[in-house]
C-alpha cells in the first residue's frame, strides 16, 4: 500500500488499483481451490468441468472478470505489484483450464454423428457458455454417437471444450491450447484410419504387392472411404468449427494440422494404385469401383476441406481420379486390341465362339458402369479408325443422341463383329460361314437386350443387328 504522508496518486491510478485489488480478492479463492499443483488432494484428483459444472461456469467468470481487470490496470498502472498477484493467479487458471481441455478431449475422443451435429447446428452457433449442471444440454439432442467406435461425446463436452478454448484464447494462452488439440485429435484420426485398414504406402511397396493381396487393399478402401469421410473428417471438421468458431484463423489452422496428412494418405493409396504393373483387363471393375465412391464424394471432399490450407487433399483426390481414369483408358485400349490380336479358330459346326462369349459378357458388365465409363472417355480421342466394314456402323441418329459413350460401346462390338466376320472365312464351307456369323451376331443381339446395353446402343442399333442376322440366316438357307 502506498504511503499515506505521500504525494496522492492521479484519481485514475487509486481506482485502478481498488479496482484489481477487488477482483484479486473475489476471484483469489476460487482459482487457488482448483490449483492443479496444491497440497490439496481435491484439487489435484477432481476434474472441474466433471464433477463441479456449476463451479465451472463460476470459475471461467472469475478468470473473464481477472483478465478485463488486468487489461484496464496495465493501461494506467503497469508497475503496481498486483498484477503480479494478477499474473500469478491467471497462470494457475491456465493450467487448471489446460488440464480440464486435455482431460475432456481425451475422455471423449470420437467424433460427432451427423443427426446432432444437425441438431447442434440449428442452435445459436455463438453459444459458448458452460451449462449450469450436467441437465442442462438440451435432452432432444442425445449423445453425439461415434460410428465407427461407438463411444459417444456428450453435447456438454463440445461446449465446455469451447467455453475453454474461448476463455484460454481470450487470455492469450491460445498456443497451449491449440497445442493440446492439435495432439488428441490428430492421433484420433491416425487412430481410426489405421483401424479402418488404411495404410501408408509408397510406390515400390505397391508395386511389389500380388494382385491378390492388392485386390484386398482395394476392397478394404472402397468399404471404408464413406466412412472416413462422411463420418471421421466431417465429424472433425464440425468439432474443430465448434470448438473454435469464435477464431477463423484458428479452426483453418487446427483442422488442417488434424487432418492433411491422414487424408492425404487417404486419397493417395489411389493414385498408387492406378500406378500398378500388373492391372490386367478382368480388374478394369475393381478401378472403375474405385473411380465411382471417390467421385461419388467429391462434393463432400471440397466442402470438408475448402480452407486454403487444406487445398492439398483436395487437390491430392483429383490427382487420384484422373490417374484412375487413366488406368481404366488404358484397359480399354488394351481391351480392343486384345479382340483385334485374337487368333483362335472358329469352333466347329458354325457355333458361337468363345470370344464372342468373353467380349459380351465383358461388355454387359461394363454397361453397368455406363455413367462413370462416360465421364471417364468424355474427352478421350476416339480409337484409331481401321479400315472395318462401312455397314457395320449405325448412323447417329440411332445411337443415343451419338454419346461418347454409346459409339465407344458400339465401336467395341463392331470390333468383335469384324473379327468375327474374319474367323468366318476360315470355313471352307460358305454355307457354314454364314451359319457362323449369324449364331454369333444373333447371341451378341440377345446378350445386348436381357442387359443394360439395349440402353447405351438404343433400339435402333438392335433392330438393324437382328436385320443382319435373318440376312446371315437367309444366305445360309439359299447356299444350302
Amino acid at each position: 500500500m502506498r504511503n499515506p504522508s505521500s504525494s496522492p496518486s492521479p484519481p485514475h491510478y487509486t481506482f485502478c488499483e481498488k479496482l484489481l485489488g477487488d477482483t484479486i480478492v473475489t476471484v483469489e479463492p476460487m482459482i487457488r481451490k482448483w490449483d492443479v499443483q496444491a497440497s490439496a488432494t481435491f484439487a489435484r484428483i477432481s476434474y472441474l468441468f466433471r464433477d463441479s459444472p456449476v463451479e465451472a461456469k463460476q470459475f471461467l467468470g472469475c478468470v473473464d472478470d481477472l483478465q478485463h481487470a488486468m487489461r484496464f490496470s496495465v493501461r494506467h498502472c503497469s508497475d503496481s505489484e498486483l498484477l503480479v498477484r494478477a499474473q500469478t493467479l491467471m497462470q494457475i487458471a491456465m493450467k487448471r483450464l489446460q488440464k480440464e481441455f486435455y482431460t475432456i478431449l481425451s475422455g471423449n475422443r470420437y467424433f460427432l454423428d451427423l443427426e446432432t451435429v444437425s441438431a447442434r447446428s440449428s442452435r445459436a452457433s455463438s453459444q459458448s457458455t458452460v451449462p449450469d449442471s450436467e441437465g442442462d444440454s438440451p435432452q432432444e439432442d442425445g449423445d453425439v454417437l461415434d460410428k465407427v467406435a461407438g463411444i459417444s461425446i456428450p453435447d456438454s463436452a463440445v461446449a465446455y471444450l469451447k467455453a475453454i478454448a474461448t476463455c484460454m484464447i481470450g487470455a492469450g494462452y491460445g498456443k497451449e491450447c491449440v497445442k493440446v488439440y492439435n495432439m488428441i485429435r490428430k492421433s484420433v484420426i491416425d487412430e481410426t484410419l489405421y483401424d479402418l485398414g488404411i495404410e501408408k504406402f509408397n510406390s515400390s511397396q505397391i508395386q511389389k504387392m500380388d494382385w491378390e493381396v492388392m485386390e484386398r487393399k482395394i476392397l478394404n478402401w472402397q468399404s471404408c472411404i464413406r466412412i472416413a469421410v462422411k463420418t471421421l473428417f466431417l465429424g472433425e471438421r464440425i468439432l474443430c468449427d465448434e470448438v473454435f468458431s469464435a477464431f477463423d484463423h484458428i479452426r483453418e489452422s487446427c483442422f488442417a494440422e488434424i487432418s492433411k496428412d491422414g487424408a492425404i494418405n487417404l486419397f493417395g493409396f489411389l493414385e498408387l494404385a492406378a500406378k500398378y504393373k500388373k492391372i490386367s483387363i478382368e480388374k478394369m471393375f475393381r478401378y472403375l469401383d474405385l473411380y465411382e465412391a471417390v467421385s461419388d464424394l467429391s462434393p463432400e471432399i471440397e466442402s470438408i476441406f475448402s480452407f486454403d490450407s487444406t487445398v492439398a487433399v483436395k487437390s491430392q483426390a483429383a490427382t487420384s481420379v484422373s490417374k484412375l481414369g487413366d488406368a481404366i483408358r488404358a484397359m480399354l485400349s488394351e481391351f480392343e486390341a486384345a479382340i483385334q490380336k485374337d487368333s483362335t479358330k472358329p469352333p466347329p459346326g458354325g457355333a458361337i465362339h468363345p470370344l464372342t462369349r468373353y467380349v459380351m459378357n465383358f461388355l454387359v458388365f461394363l454397361a453397368d458402369y455406363s455413367g462413370t465409363v462416360s465421364e471417364i472417355i468424355a474427352d478421350w480421342p476416339p480409337s484409331s479408325q481401321s479400315p472395318l466394314p462401312e455397314s457395320y456402323f449405325s448412323s447417329p441418329s440411332s445411337m443415343n443422341d451419338d454419346s461418347t459413350v454409346s459409339t465407344k460401346f458400339a465401336w467395341l462390338v463392331l470390333v468383335l463383329l469384324c473379327k468375327l466376320d474374319s474367323k468366318a472365312r476360315h470355313y471352307g464351307d460358305v454355307p457354314l460361314s454364314y451359319l457362323f456369323l449369324a449364331n454369333n451376331l444373333n447371341y451378341v443381339v440377345s446378350k445386348v437386350r436381357s442387359s443394360n446395353l439395349s440402353l447405351v446402343l438404343g433400339s435402333d442399333w438392335i433392330s438393324k443387328q437382328e436385320g443382319k442376322v435373318k440376312q446371315f440366316i437367309a444366305n445360309y438357307e439359299r447356299l444350302t
